[in-house]
């Protein structure tokens, strides 16, 4: 416990190592189903397109590291970061009737857990939302979770400059919104 002690401290996560840890076993609970077999999830017809394209729907071997692992450490990071709706309406100064209609609107993004709105971080500054937030949110695909957009939003985009920047950093620095809101337009989409 102290070596995840010592990588949470790192990481600036200020959550005990057992909460964590309890985090992280309701995201791996939640994976359905627990051993998964990808080929059966496709018609016979899909998995044959599929397989032309050498995409393995195998089935996980013995010993094989699961790739799902990643997946749910960085939910239980988003779960345990985000703040709750008084959090939200504190750090930007309004009242959570405010944070509740902007979730309402499509102006924040959230979902419900443990009886209550939870609010991803990395749509916050220290003391406002990031600007330009309302026109990037209008333009998420409807079918994305939380995961997926706070995964695009942190993650370098080769399409915003040499060395890339994050779609968040873009907007910190003033970038146009309407480029980030065009690049989110298709999450989800093949490539």
């Amino acid at each position: 416990m102290s070596a995840l002690r010592s990588a949470l401290a790192r990481a600036g996560l200020r959550v005990e190592a057992d909460e964590f840890v309890a985090l992280v076993e309701d995201a791996a609970k939640r994976l359905s189903p627990v051993d998964p077999r990808p080929g059966d999830y496709f018609s016979v017809e899909q998995r044959a397109v599929l397989g032309s394209v050498g995409l393995d729907l195998s089935p996980q071997r013995h010993g094989e590291r699961d790739v799902r692992a990643r997946t749910v450490a960085l939910q239980a990071v988003l779960r345990d970061t985000a703040l709750t709706v008084a959090g939200a309406a504190e750090r930007i100064g309004v009242d959570a009737s405010r944070i509740r209609h902007r979730l309402a609107e499509g102006q924040l993004v959230g979902w419900k857990d443990r009886g209550g709105w939870r609010l991803p971080v990395w749509q916050f500054t220290d003391d406002d939302v990031l600007p330009g937030l309302a026109t990037v949110l209008a333009d998420v695909p409807a079918d994305q979770p939380a995961l997926v957009v706070a995964a695009f939003m942190t993650t370098p985009q080769a399409a915003l400059g040499d060395p890339p920047v994050t779609p968040r950093d873009w907007l910190l620095a003033g970038g146009a919104p309407e480029k980030i809101a065009a690049l989110v337009s298709v999450l989800g989409t093949p490539a």
